[in-house]
């Protein structure tokens, strides 16, 4: 018995790791006896389970616990499922019946399974004549695909006729072959499969580096082959992804290997790059750059520049949507700049598309961390004034920033300044008093903004009321709460807030604040937000309800208003007493 399997398999670890639900289903699936052909191969069992269908499980002992896979969907999203159980609890049955295991372990132990164990095969394997081994191998080879391509790629290998490309190109067409849709629960069987056909490849490079060409030819028809596949294929888990990455590896070992004719390599790459839906050899240029040496690196420059040539400037501003091809062409050229290390080709390829401030900041970037200050301050101006009404914060931080250091305070200040004067809110009062607290002028600055704040309540007061999601909640007022509560100008926040509509959100931080010291006046609030919860229905809703009514209690109690509370209570069991979810949760208060 694997002492690693005993260590880890017990019946307080599968209960933690799947739960009491899956925990008793899977018991429920073992006693019926659903696990079948139960395999113990050193530290790891394989195992099938009935169920709506027959499931394939596969568990690990690890040091760190169960490593467990299983085809169904609760298992393809990596939770430990029924039916990972039901083979753990048949494996515990099976080794207690054979008095492998403790008594507590006999005693839990559910209806055993059958089990075979390949560790027990050895001793007579090894007694076999190569003759009777052979027979069985070839009688395994007819009815197992996988293991008929590894030994014929083995015997290719091992023959006077050299190694046979054919077969490792044959054996990855056939892993990557489709007839239908991959959905997510099947993915994983299909990567193992690709997995299966390309490892013999990589042994390949590292057993024959001489035929390193065939692996990149080889690699790259199995990238065409798993591109082919992904388009009718449900990728959830990113395994396909993860597969493609392997490949894209394999490919750049064996061109580090081979040292191809680095302008075709450049041709290829290119197109691949630039066409290529699934973004396979995104960003090739500095990948690939040892590889490609100077001679490719100026035949992909030559490629990019042609096609960069064509490409239109994009105006101002523009609303055009997602360009992939402009993007990763851009993406090339931004590349080839930074193999040379030209700030100046950089910015002005940036600089072909400036619809948005945030590509002004982009080049500012650029040539601050070049240390070309002058240059990068031009540029942020040029986005300030190209968008002068804009809210990309980081411009215009950057901007004041340079402001700041160059001792321009109330160049910055006017900036910041701007951004809370046309919308006022706790963000822009925070960024301002930064600034101003920089510039040593906060005092000046706080009194002018709480004066615009206090302004605009009177005019939303004056005005039409706005309408959100959960009440009528004006802007600044909402706003002016949110600053008073920042400074903990409780009392002030209280004045400007109660009694008027605020989202529930802030009127439950504002009734937080209020409760140190008036707790009764929080009460309302927080009653508000209990019936909101009750009236969203179903069971989380409802237990944050009752957590809020166990607070509610606790207040009252602390007030003396233990009667108040009783009738509180009783009123909310009887407007909802049809939900019995709630009634029941409800009851522990």
């Amino acid at each position: 018995m694997s002492s690693a399997l005993a260590r880890v398999i017990t019946l307080k670890y599968l209960k933690d790791l799947a739960g009491e639900r899956s925990f008793q289903r899977g018991q429920v699936y073992c006693l019926s006896g659903q696990v079948q052909s139960l395999v113990v191969h050193g530290d790891t069992l394989h195992a099938t389970v009935g169920g709506t269908e027959d499931y394939g499980v596969r568990l690990v002992a690890r040091d760190e616990g169960l490593d467990h896979r299983c085809s169904c969907p609760v298992g393809t999203e990596g939770s430990f499922c029924k039916h990972g159980v039901a083979v753990a609890l048949a494996w515990l049955g099976a080794n207690a019946k054979g008095g492998g295991t403790s008594k507590k372990g006999r005693e839990s132990a559910t209806e055993s399974s059958p089990l075979v164990s390949l560790d027990d095969l050895r001793p007579w394997l090894l007694g076999q004549t190569p003759a009777t081994l052979t027979g069985y191998l070839l009688e395994a080879a007819e009815r197992d695909e996988r293991l008929r391509e590894k030994l014929l790629r083995g015997a290719a290998r091992a023959s006077a006729k050299g190694i046979d490309l054919g077969a490792y190109r044959r054996s990855v067409e056939r892993a990557t072959r489709t007839t239908r849709f991959i959905d997510y629960r099947s993915v994983g069987s299909f990567v193992e499969g690709v997995l299966d056909a390309v490892g013999p490849i990589r042994e390949l490079l590292d057993d024959t580096p001489t035929q390193a060409n065939a692996v990149i030819e080889l690699a790259e028809f199995a990238l065409k082959r798993v591109e082919a596949a992904m388009e009718q294929a449900d990728d959830s888990h990113g395994e396909l992804g993860s597969l493609v990455q392997d490949l894209q590896d394999l490919h750049l070992a064996a061109c580090l290997v081979a040292r191809p004719d680095p302008e075709e390599l450049a041709n290829r790459l290119f197109d691949w790059e630039i066409n290529d839906p699934w973004d396979v050899f995104f960003d090739a240029v500095e990948t690939y750059a040892p590889v490609l040496g100077e001679t490719g690196l100026a035949a992909y420059r030559r490629l990019a520049e042609t096609a960069w040539q064509k490409l239109p400037v994009q105006p101002q501003d523009a609303r055009a949507g997602y360009d992939s091809g402009r993007f990763r062409l851009t993406r090339v050229m931004e590349a080839l700049a930074r193999v040379k290390g030209d700030v100046d080709a950089l910015a002005a390829i940036k600089a072909k598309n400036l619809s948005y401030p945030y590509h002004y900041l982009q080049i500012a970037e650029l040539y601050h961390q070049a240390k070309r200050a002058d240059e990068a301050l031009a540029w942020a101006e040029r986005g300030m004034k190209a968008f002068p009404g804009t809210h990309e914060m980081r411009l215009v931080e950057f901007l004041a920033d340079e402001y700041m250091r160059r001792n321009r305070d109330d160049e910055a200040l006017t900036l910041i300044w701007r951004l809370f004067d046309k919308r006022p809110s706790l963000a822009d009062y925070q960024r301002l008093k930064t600034y101003a607290d920089r510039a040593g002028t906060w005092p000046h600055w706080r009194e002018r903004a709480l004066t615009i704040l206090r302004q605009q309540v009177e005019q939303e007061a004056a005005g039409p009321s706005r309408r959100t999601a959960d009440g009528w909640a004006p802007a600044a007022r909402a706003a002016l709460v949110q600053v008073l509560l920042w400074e903990n100008d409780v009392e002030s926040a209280w004045a400007t807030g109660h009694g008027h509509p605020l989202d529930l959100s802030l009127a439950l931080e504002l009734a937080a604040a209020r409760e140190k010291t008036h707790p009764a006046d929080a009460l309302p609030i927080y009653l508000r937000e209990v019936d909101a919860l009750i009236a969203r229905m179903g069971k989380a809703s409802y237990q944050d309800a009752v957590r809020r009514l166990s607070h509610i209690k606790a207040l009252h109690l602390r007030l003396g208003w233990s009667d108040t509370w009783n009738t509180l209570l009783a009123r909310l069991r009887q407007e909802h007493k049809a939900k019995r979810t709630f009634i029941a949760l409800a009851a522990e208060l």
